[in-house]
């Protein structure tokens, strides 16, 4: 559904000003491209931060705390 609604708006786009259309087809590879390793940097933060959480809550876990849920 999301990408019938994305191809709807660059359909629109594409009456209303065909040469932003046109820029915004081929600038979105090169884009994703450069948002890689932003996404992959962010990868490697969360389990950073997951490993932490872990060390920090294993003295709990440990003595038998069950938590929410």
């Amino acid at each position: 559904m999301k990408a019938l609604i994305l191809f709807i708006g660059w359909c629109i786009l594409f009456v209303l000003c065909w040469p932003i259309a046109l820029l915004a087809l081929v600038l979105t590879p090169l884009v994703w491209l450069l948002s890689l390793p932003l996404r992959l940097l962010g990868i490697g933060f969360e389990a950073l931060f997951a490993l932490l959480r872990a060390l920090l809550f294993l003295p709990a876990r440990v003595l038998g705390y069950a938590g929410r849920g």
